[in-house]
């Protein structure tokens, strides 16, 4: 009898070392698997490019509003009064967004790293809990606003010492769609505010030639998100956020650090 059980606990003890090898073995794959898209591209390279594909029908959509409405629209290339304080991207903007920046000349690159890493350190020392890989996902959502106030004009560190931005044609969906109201074709206001620069004078949401297919686009946007999580930690997730100076240290060790939200949501999106 106490042969049996002893015999038992053996097996129960084998079994759980086989799951924790299969596990650590599984880890260990998808860390190497990261390490190969951020560094070698592939996969995730093809991701990024159709985002940049979906990032250029935002700026024709900008462009067609300039276009129609150049005597009330001030927004263009070179002027940078939103580019100030922090706001939320997506990881799939960071990654975007650290191509380019992998474009520039190292000097360029070490003097945006030190901007960068001055900003992370003053929210790091108030805010402890937000430090590398600096997603925001685990902190309350109440705790973003105090750490991204609306009056704080501090210069996005990715800006010129003329104000331009130095990555603007990797800059992120957020930075080309500021500035007009988005008013989806049917109607349905995403966001009714504008910059006080444009439309001075009458209230633009009611421009029906400014409408755009946004909900479409938020959800191709949703679901490119999702093919990339999965492609990278093997599992398809909604939501990881950071901020515009972490992209500037977006390398492959840093991603691993990255730790997926505890509540996943697979039934409310095919991947």
């Amino acid at each position: 009898m106490l042969q049996n059980q002893a015999g038992q606990r053996c097996q129960i003890v084998s079994s759980r070392n086989f799951i924790l090898i299969l596990c650590a073995a599984f880890m260990i794959d998808c860390i190497r698997k990261r390490h190969n898209y951020i560094n070698d591209g592939g996969e995730m390279n093809e991701i990024l490019d159709r985002y940049g594909k979906l990032l250029g029908e935002v700026d024709r959509w900008f462009d067609s509003c300039l276009s129609l409405h150049s005597d009330e629209i001030e927004c263009h290339r070179g002027c940078s009064e939103c580019c100030r304080g922090l706001f939320d991207i997506t990881l799939l903007d960071a990654l975007y967004l650290k191509r380019g920046f992998d474009l520039l000349t190292l000097a360029v690159q070490q003097a945006v790293r030190d901007k960068a890493s001055a900003r992370l350190e003053d929210l790091s020392a108030e805010w402890p809990e937000f430090g590398r890989p600096w997603m925001l996902n685990h902190i309350p959502e109440e705790q973003w606003d105090a750490m991204m106030p609306e009056e704080d004009e501090t210069p996005c560190p990715l800006l010129s010492d003329t104000g331009a931005c130095l990555v603007y044609a990797y800059r992120p969906m957020t930075c080309r769609l500021n500035g007009i109201p988005l008013i989806d074709i049917d109607g349905e206001p995403f966001f009714d505010e504008w910059c006080t620069l444009n439309f001075v004078e009458n209230d633009p949401t009611g421009h029906e030639d400014i409408r755009h297919p946004f909900n479409d686009l938020f959800t191709r946007e949703l679901l490119l998100f999702r093919e990339l999580t999965r492609t990278l930690f093997g599992q398809a997730v909604s939501e990881l956020d950071t901020i515009i100076p972490a992209a500037a240290f977006l390398d492959a060790d840093t991603v691993n650090l990255i730790h997926l939200p505890e509540v996943t949501d697979e039934h409310i999106l095919p991947s």
